[in-house]
């Protein structure tokens, strides 16, 4: 398992769920990445939660968790800035960053979105831009994800919490590595 494979899975699980077997897939690959690299976080919860729940709850559980909750919405951007025009220099710096890597963000998210931005850093680590990958997420990423996880901390009822505590662990983990995972 790779560190772009693990990206990719934590993007996935942080889109709309619209299948349990992908979904279950996701969090096989990411808890084992994390089990390997010794991120020690609840992830498993987010597993059991995912294989005793028909796809309608977990559809449900997305929407009243990063839907229905401003605090808890998955824009990085809404965590740093709120709604004041630093967050628009912010998305533009964003698509600059996909724009100068190549990437096409899949869909029609906003680029400061959750599952976007690993989607991104996913690709940065397949191409092995590993000092720009690990620059963009101490300066773009983490800061927002810092909050989000902040945010999270105290709801213990929140099914997607671990998976919030995994992309903040491996974001951390990943910019302070010397060597490409």
């Amino acid at each position: 398992m790779t560190i772009a494979e693990t990206y990719a899975s934590l993007a996935r699980m942080l889109d709309y769920p619209v299948g349990k077997e992908g979904l279950l897939a996701d969090c096989g690959r990411v808890g084992a990445f994390l089990g390997e690299n010794r991120l020690d976080c609840s992830f498993g919860t987010f597993g059991d939660f995912v294989a005793a729940s028909p796809l309608a709850t977990l559809q449900e559980e997305y929407v009243g968790t990063f839907d229905f909750n401003p605090a808890t919405a998955p824009y990085l951007g809404h965590h740093l800035f709120g709604d004041n025009q630093k967050k628009g220099g912010y998305m533009i710096g964003l698509k600059q960053e996909f724009g100068r890597y190549g990437f096409t963000p899949p869909g029609n998210e906003l680029p400061d979105h959750l599952s976007v931005v690993l989607g991104f850093l996913a690709h940065m680590a397949r191409e092995e831009s590993n000092g720009a990958r690990r620059t963009f997420i101490a300066e773009s990423v983490l800061p927002g994800m810092e909050r989000l996880s902040a945010v999270f901390a105290d709801r213990q009822d929140v099914p997607w919490k671990p998976v919030i505590e995994a992309a903040r662990l491996l974001c951390a983990a990943d910019c302070k590595e010397a060597d490409p995972c």
